[in-house]
């Protein structure tokens, strides 16, 4: 393994440690074109992956980096900015130093909602032309013992872009890079952020609201700049890939079908499963062993959404990594005002909702486990006790957010009662989910710091007064603050699982609006304030970001609810 520990201070140094895994380890599409020049859609019958030349943007701008990330990457900051780094990472691959490829890839998936299969996604009523439309990886590389996929967002027209320009926008490449850095310092797993770029010169069209509307549905065509950001992770493999090979297998769509599933599946396993997984265990304990981790991590992470107040608007298969941790950002939220049906994306419906997203999981997790099956269709004990692990979901999951929710309150065991009550004055009250549960973690003796987080005039209502009153006494006769020690324990103990800030939507507005006029002062201030989100800050962050949704941006298109256009 190329591994180090020196500082990579130059693209010539990141190349000494390329390690291509998956180019070296799948199948390319055999009618793939050998120079990479594959950018216009067209149906992919069989093979793991497409090689495909990314797009570079038309002279790229610096725009932000992660420092969190580079410095665990051993990236020198100044590599951000060098010229040849900011090529290849704006979608230029054609001189780049060896062993390093000129080319990159592109993968197909399936597509299911809410544990549904669906074809007409696909131009080709097929199902295959759906994947990666413009995301390209360019590089995996063996870093300080992790292995790293570095992926484009923006990079490009593939096979699989169904006739869009394969680019990103400014505003939703912003969202992302923020997100990323947000989520990884929540302590939720993620994807993570590498750099932004943008261009200075080449602009797309995208639908958009009017400014101030109240709309569900893009209205205008607005010009927007174009841009790039580089995520990283262990691997970029979905559900909707798994999905897709599965679904190859039990048609029997080609004679290599079955062949390609298996490979795959062992991929993943070797990818994101090699430090629980043994590799001498038969092929089958191995299938079943990584539905179980799987099972695991994805409950695990829900939880952690629903702890944090994230909602991923748009929850299907193709858009939940198989290595459970969060994949693509593109209709999320973090919720403000309490509300169970919460949901960011205009598309979504209740089934994407804040509090449905264990239920979307557990529809995930069945179309993974069903993809599986063609793998063990020969042993009837294999897929009876891989029906179990799929069948567990729900009780795994409810073991979770239990978890989760007493580790929020502070409690050392669940109290149902307790949370069901808690949750229903939130919603009779209006209150802000985040700023609730931070100054909760302050244990106040009684109940006037808790009416920071409340909406409207809700504290005038003597009677709901009287029962938060009677909610917080039941509360601190279960928690330990019986002395002033134990007092500042439990606080503390708490602030570390409720976070004080969180990346709001209507804190990214303004931020991706100064920076179509080349200011990227609040992007950096952002990416500041929640790289830290448990931290007390300074007077003018905590009066600036810790604060209620102002009352005029409720219902405001692109800032209460926004579509999937870009």
């Amino acid at each position: 393994m190329n591994d180090t520990s020196a500082p990579i201070k130059t693209l010539d140094d990141l190349a000494k440690l390329a390690d291509y895994s998956l180019l070296n380890t799948l199948t390319p599409d055999p009618e793939a074109s050998a120079d990479g020049v594959d950018h216009s859609p067209r149906q992919v019958f069989s093979g793991h992956y497409v090689p495909v030349n990314p797009t570079p943007i038309k002279e790229p701008h610096y725009i932000a980096h992660s420092q969190t990330f580079f410095k665990e990457l051993g990236f020198d900051d100044a590599l951000a900015t060098s010229e040849d780094f900011m090529r290849m990472f704006s979608g230029d691959a054609s001189q780049l130093p060896k062993p390093l490829r000129t080319h990159g890839w592109a993968t197909g998936y399936a597509l299911s909602i809410y544990g549904t299969e669906y074809y007409n996604q696909c131009p080709f009523q097929t199902g295959n032309g759906y994947g990666d439309g413009r995301a390209v990886s360019i590089l995996e590389a063996n870093i300080n013992g992790k292995h790293w996929e570095m992926q484009l967002k923006g990079g490009g027209r593939t096979p699989y872009c169904r006739g869009a320009d394969g680019r990103a926008v400014l505003r939703s490449s912003i969202r992302e890079f923020l997100a990323q850095e947000h989520m990884y310092a929540l302590g939720v797993p993620t994807s993570r952020s590498l750099t932004l770029y943008t261009s200075k010169t080449e602009k797309v069209k995208r639908p958009w609201f009017n400014q101030g509307s109240y709309s569900r549905d893009p209205e205008v065509m607005i010009e927007e700049d174009v841009a790039i950001t580089t995520r990283v992770a262990p691997s970029f493999l979905r559900v909707g890939q798994i999905e897709l090979f599965g679904r190859r297998a039990r048609k029997s769509e080609h004679s290599k079908a079955h062949k390609e599933l298996e490979q795959i599946v062992l991929h993943l396993i070797e990818r994101e499963y090699s430090e629980t997984i043994d590799t001498q265990l038969p092929f089958e304990e191995k299938v079943l062993l990584l539905a179980r981790e799987f099972r695991s991590r994805l409950t695990a992470l829900v939880a952690n959404w629903i702890r944090v107040g994230y909602c991923q608007g748009n929850f299907n298969g193709d858009n939940c990594a198989a290595g459970g941790f969060t994949l693509d950002y593109g209709p999320f939220g973090f919720i403000d005002m309490f509300d169970p049906k919460y949901q960011p994306w205009t598309g979504g419906g209740v089934h994407f909702s804040f509090f449905n997203q264990p239920q979307a999981a557990q529809r995930n997790f069945h179309m993974f486990c069903s993809a599986l099956k063609p793998l063990i269709e020969s042993n009837p004990d294999v897929q009876s006790r891989l029906d179990e692990i799929d069948h567990g979901f729900s009780q795994i999951m409810l073991e979770q957010m239990e978890k989760m929710l007493t580790a929020k309150l502070g409690l050392s065991t669940y109290d149902a009662a307790l949370v069901q009550e808690l949750f229903s004055l939130m919603v009779q009250t209006h209150v802000d989910y985040t700023i609730f549960f931070r100054e909760l973690s302050s244990v106040p003796d009684e109940i006037s710091p808790l009416l920071r987080s409340f909406y409207d005039e809700t504290f005038l209502d003597k009677k709901l007064l009287e029962s938060w009153s009677a909610w917080l006494e039941k509360w601190k006769s279960l928690i330990d603050a019986a002395t002033p020690e134990s007092r500042e324990k439990l606080s503390q103990q708490m602030k570390r699982v409720n976070p004080k800030y969180t990346l709001r939507e209507w804190f990214l507005v303004p931020a991706y609006q100064q920076a179509t006029a080349g200011d990227y002062t609040l992007i950096r201030e952002l990416q500041e304030v929640m790289t830290h989100p448990y931290d007390e800050q300074s007077s003018e962050i905590e009066e600036k970001y810790y604060r209620e949704k102002p009352a005029h941006f409720f219902d405001i298109a692109g800032i209460s609810h926004i579509s999937c256009s870009s």
